[in-house]
Order: structure tokens, then sequence, then C-alpha cells
């Protein structure tokens, strides 16, 4: 087992806080820490501590012994690290999202590859040949869309602005209705907003809405806007059409391909597999192709599957319907242990705590510290403190 460091991303919505003290870094600066990597994607690769003083990429270490490194059935079955860690701290909203299936992204990377789009151009839509199935665990609160709602007649026909689209659902269904607004002309957005935009922004600033309401998270974007009344977001189109959830600490969702969704706000784990192919639907100033994002879209209504896990001996399981990972969490007071035996690869990630691991090798971890263990290795991780992690393993 070796000790891995991630890769941190400043996007813009992230927080300033959270991940910098799970990481003891400073920021002076106050900085945007919105993800920590821990995986081989290009994008962001770890480092792997060799000794205290020298590493080398993960993705570099496994190329030199994939076996070694990977195994036998993750090399013959995916030939590389098929998953990828995050942490994240949402502090604005992020982009509705959807992420193509595997024969869609390989196509995809090869089409913009062939016209010779950059892999960091601002308009590339896929960044690798991966589909990007995920699961997320809430380390907080947590907010999110997820998927068209079930109850989408009954909130259009109740609501004085959006009522006037009730009569396009029931003729041309959800992909007509999505079509439509998604297509819709600026002016044709600001002109429906703006009655909505001018009743809800006051209730939200006299702290009258409640976060499980559309409005309270469409005034948030309204008002979040510079000037907040002129080029209205079609994202908030997608609050109101999608299932608004909350999930508490230790609860979580699976997301697989087709599946619209947007995180609004709060602290999560989130496991997927090894890509950052992402369509984009609003909520954002990056780049949306909504021709392309239609074409991978899901169009039936989703009744949410929020998963709390099922008890694996110390560990609790989150079971998701993938080849590609599993994720599992496990909890210790100190001086209790943990012991395995590893099948394939693993990443744990030390959210709290200290812990002393012995295996092949043996190291020190702390809070916010990893741990890349490779496949076959016996290993035991001895609390010092109490401690939270959670495991990313190749089921």
């Amino acid at each position: 087992m070796y000790v891995l460091s991630g890769s941190v991303k400043h996007y813009a919505w992230g927080g300033t806080h959270y991940i910098p003290k799970l990481l003891s870094t400073h920021n002076p600066e106050s900085k945007p820490f919105a993800e920590y990597w821990l995986g081989t994607h290009p994008g962001g690769q770890s480092r792997v501590w060799l000794s205290e003083t020298a590493s080398t990429g993960l993705a570099d270490l496994i190329r030199s012994e994939p076996r070694r490194y990977l195994g036998k059935k993750v090399v013959d079955q995916f030939g590389e690290l098929p998953f990828l860690l995050k942490v994240l701290d949402v502090k604005g909203m992020l982009s509705i999202q959807v992420h193509p299936n595997k024969e869609e992204a390989k196509k995809g990377f090869e089409r913009e590859n062939e016209a010779g789009i950059p892999l960091d151009a601002p308009n590339r839509n896929y960044k690798d040949a991966n589909h990007k199935p995920e699961v997320m665990l809430a380390l907080s609160d947590f907010w999110l869309l997820h998927g068209f709602n079930p109850r989408l007649a009954g909130i259009l026909e109740n609501h004085e602005v959006l009522g006037p689209l009730l009569p396009l659902l029931e003729s041309k269904g959800l992909q007509g209705l999505y079509k439509y607004v998604m297509e819709l002309p600026q002016a044709g957005v600001d002109e429906m907003l703006r009655p909505l935009a001018e009743k809800i922004v006051p209730l939200y600033e006299d702290d009258q809405l409640s976060k499980s309401s559309p409005d309270f998270w469409a005034a948030r974007v309204i008002t979040e806007s510079k000037p907040a009344f002129e080029n209205l977001d079609r994202g908030i189109f997608s609050i109101y059409f999608f299932n608004i959830l909350h999930l508490k600490q230790g609860e979580a969702i699976y997301q697989g391909a087709g599946v619209p969704h947007a995180y609004l706000e709060g602290q999560n784990i989130e496991l997927m597999s090894n890509s950052d192919n992402v369509l984009r639907a609003g909520l954002t100033p990056k780049h949306m192709d909504i021709p392309e994002l239609m074409k991978h879209t899901q169009f039936d209504f989703i009744q949410p599957e929020i998963m709390r896990g099922d008890i694996l001996g110390k560990l609790i399981n989150y079971n998701c319907p993938t080849p590609d990972f599993q994720l599992h969490a496990l909890t210790l007071k100190a001086g209790e242990s943990f012991s395995d035996h590893s099948k394939g690869p693993e990443i744990w990630i030390m959210m709290k705590g200290k812990a002393d691991w012995t295996g092949f090798r043996s190291v020190q971890t702390q809070q916010g510290q990893a741990v890349f263990v490779i496949p076959d290795e016996y290993f035991t991780l001895h609390a010092q403190e109490d401690a939270q992690l959670f495991r990313a393993i190749v089921p």
C-alpha cells in the first residue's frame, strides 16, 4: 500500500474552507476549493508516495506493472483503473448536466478528435472515451436536482407563470417540452421567467422560501446573476421540472447515463467511472451543446431511490449497478482495527482521525490523506483516534 495525494480543482462554485480544512492547507487568498480528485484521470492524476520524499504519478505506476497494481481481472476487463474518487464542496450550484453512455462517449470522443478540437478547448464535450455513471454520498445536508419529477404536470398546472407549458407537456411529452424551453430564444426565456423572478426574489430576500421549494433555488440563481432580471438562465426551467432531493449525512444516490441532475449545496463523496464527460443544460457559463445533450437525456419520470447502505461487517456498502466501482464507508473508534484482503485495486480516503496501516508496506495516515492498496494484499488498519474512511473498489 502507498500513501496517495490527490489533485484540487478550483472551480468557481467551490467553497473556501471545507477542503482546505480537510487537507490541512491554508487558503489565505480564499480561493474556491471545489473538488479533490483521487485517481488516474489525466485531468488530475494523483501522486503515489514511494517514500517520504519520492513520488510518481498513479497512472505511471500502474503502467509500469499493470497486473501488479490492477490485478489480472481489472487489466483484462478495463485496462486501467476504472474509477475516480472525489470529495466535493458545493457552495454555488453546479451546471445541470447529463452524462453519455460508454458507446456514445467513445463515438463523441473520436468525433471531436477527428475534428481537431483540443482536449482543453472550452467547446469540447468529450474529454475521454468513457462513460460516467456516479454515486454521491452526502457528508452534510446535501441538496440536488435528480431526474424529471413525476408530479411535473401538477407543478405546471398550479404555477401561474409555468402553466402555459402544460399543454405542451400533454401534447409533446417530456422530450418535446424540454426541447422547447432549451431552444427558446433568450427573449422568450426572459419574457416567460421575468414575472416569476419579480414574484420570488423578494420572498427569497425576506427569507420566506424553503429549500424544498423550487422557488428558493430559482431565486438564488436570479439574485446571483448580474443584472438579476436580464438574460435569465434557462436552467431555471429544470429546477421546476426535476426532483429536488435533500440527502442527510450518510445517504447516497446513484446517477446513471442519461439522468439529468445538478448539485445545489453541501459536501459529498463522489465515486464515478474514470471520466470527465459532461453535457450541460444551464446554470453555468460553460459550453452548452443543446442538441448533443438532448440526444443523451433520459426522458422518463424518475422516482428517486435514496441509498442508506447495507451493513457488511464493519463496513457500510453502497451497492451500485455498474461493474466499474463500489463504495464502502468505515467508522472506527479509537483503538479499533479493520482487516481485509484486497481483491483488486483500492483507494481509501480518511475524512477524520489517524490510523496505522500494515500490509506489504506500513504507512500512517491522518485526516485528508489517502491510501492506494494493491490487489491481493492482506492489510490491517488500526485507528489511533476515532476515524471515518471511505473506500473505492472494483466489485
